[in-house]
């Protein structure tokens, strides 16, 4: 069995089911081990992610995750919940406002703020929050509905 196959938190939504207002949001808990995946897939081998003596000299004074790592988890919620299945990414900007550690949980939240019929394209908001409260990453994504 795949990973899609394998996937219990995938939505399938036509187009014309969405509105704007709707919502969607997932959590995911930031490891060691993803930091390390991250880096060792994308080579990004900065030391204020990987070595802890290096991250206690720098103003965060611990290590912290990739900002692209937990920016990518939008890339999660778009595909599988709002819109779901079948979404095209067009673009994304995103501001990293607060660091993230190992350890924290951050909501990952998708607000649709715009839909254009014509081409079936989706505008949304895009937040992710840590587990007090505190706003990490912001931005705006824009994608397509194919169905």
């Amino acid at each position: 069995m795949d990973v899609y196959e394998k996937a219990k938190h995938v939505v399938e939504r036509a187009y014309e089911d969405i509105n704007i207002g709707d919502k969607a949001e997932i959590s995911k808990t930031i490891t060691n081990e993803d930091i390390v995946a991250f880096a060792e897939l994308t080579g990004d081998v900065n030391p204020i992610h990987l070595d802890e003596e290096f991250a206690k000299k720098t103003f965060f004074k611990e290590r912290i995750a990739h900002g692209m790592l937990t920016a990518s988890f939008i890339s999660t919620i778009l595909g599988t919940q709002l819109p779901g299945t079948n979404t095209i990414y067009l673009s994304q900007n995103v501001k990293f406002k607060a660091p993230v550690k190992i350890g924290d949980t951050v909501r990952v939240i998708a607000e649709v703020v715009e839909k254009r019929d014509d081409k079936k394209i989706i505008k949304l908001h895009t937040t992710l929050v840590n587990q007090n409260g505190i706003t990490v990453v912001e931005g705006e994504a824009v994608v397509m509905k194919m169905k």
